[in-house]
C-alpha cells in the first residue's frame, strides 16, 4: 500500500471518503484541502461506463471553461501566409512553419503548451509525430488543434480551453481552475466539463452512462460527488 505523507492524511481528515457529496459541499472541501504551499491545481475525475475497445465510445475533445483554469498556456501556431499574420494578432507566443518545426527537432525545442497548425502544414509535422505525441502536442482536428480558423483557436486556448480524453478504463480528467478561484467559479467550471461530457453519451452505451465523479486538489485525496448534484 502506498504511503500517504502528513498533509495527505490531515486532508484526508476532512471528509469522509466514502460519502457521497453536493457538487457544493465538494467544492468546499476540494478548497479546504488544497493544502500545498503553492496554487493547486483543481482536476475532475469521471469514471464512465465505455469499452474503449469501440472507436464511437473513444471520447476525445476540448471545451472552453467559463473562468479559464487559472494557467497561461504558450501556444506555438504552424501556418503560413495569412493564417500565420492571424496567429500572431490573436496573441500565439511563437508563429512559424519549418524554421519551428526544425527547431523542435533540431533542438529539442519544447517551451509551448499548446501546438496549432493549419490543415496544410500538418504533412510537414508528420515527421515529429513519434516526438510530438508522446508529449501529448501532436494537433488534432478532435481537439479544435487542426484548423483553418486560427484565430478562433489560440483565443479559445487563452481563454482557458482544456482538453478530454478517454483512457483505457474509460476515465476522463480535466482541470477546472485553481484552489485560489472563487467557490462559484470552480463550480460554473465543474458544470461546464461533466455537462460537455453527459452530451456526449454515445448511443451504444448499455446501462448507465457516469459510474462515479469526483475532484481533487493537487497532491490531495478525491472527494466523491452525488451524481443527483448534476441533475437539472
Amino acid at each position: 500500500m502506498k504511503k500517504r505523507g502528513k498533509r495527505y492524511n490531515e486532508a484526508l481528515g476532512k471528509f469522509e471518503k466514502s460519502k457521497l457529496y453536493t457538487k457544493e459541499e465538494a467544492i468546499k472541501l476540494v478548497k479546504e484541502t488544497a493544502n500545498t504551499k503553492f496554487d493547486s491545481t483543481i482536476e475532475v475525475a469521471m469514471y464512465l461506463n465505455l469499452d474503449t475497445k469501440k472507436a464511437d465510445q473513444q471520447l476525445r475533445g476540448a471545451l472552453v471553461l467559463p473562468n479559464g483554469t487559472g494557467k497561461t498556456k504558450r501556444v506555438l501556431v504552424i501556418a503560413k501566409g495569412d493564417a500565420a499574420k492571424d496567429a500572431k494578432e490573436a496573441g500565439a507566443d511563437y508563429v512559424g512553419d519549418m524554421d519551428m518545426i526544425e527547431k523542435i527537432e533540431k533542438e529539442n525545442w519544447f517551451d509551448f503548451d499548446t501546438l496549432i497548425a493549419t490543415p496544410d502544414t500538418m504533412p510537414l509535422l508528420g515527421k515529429l509525430g513519434r516526438i510530438l505525441g508522446p508529449k501529448g502536442l501532436m494537433p488534432n482536428p478532435k481537439t479544435g488543434t487542426v484548423t483553418t480558423d486560427v484565430k478562433k483557436a489560440v483565443s479559445d486556448v487563452k481563454s482557458g480551453r482544456v482538453e478530454y480524453r478517454t483512457d483505457s478504463f474509460g476515465n476522463v480528467h480535466g482541470i477546472i481552475g485553481k484552489s485560489s478561484f472563487e467557490s462559484d467559479k470552480l463550480l460554473e467550471n465543474l458544470d461546464a466539463f461533466v455537462s460537455a461530457i453527459l452530451k456526449l453519451k454515445p448511443a451504444t452505451v448499455k446501462g448507465d452512462y457516469v459510474k462515479n465523479i469526483s475532484i481533487s486538489s493537487t497532491m490531495g485525496p478525491g472527494i466523491k460527488i452525488s451524481l443527483n448534484s448534476f441533475d437539472k
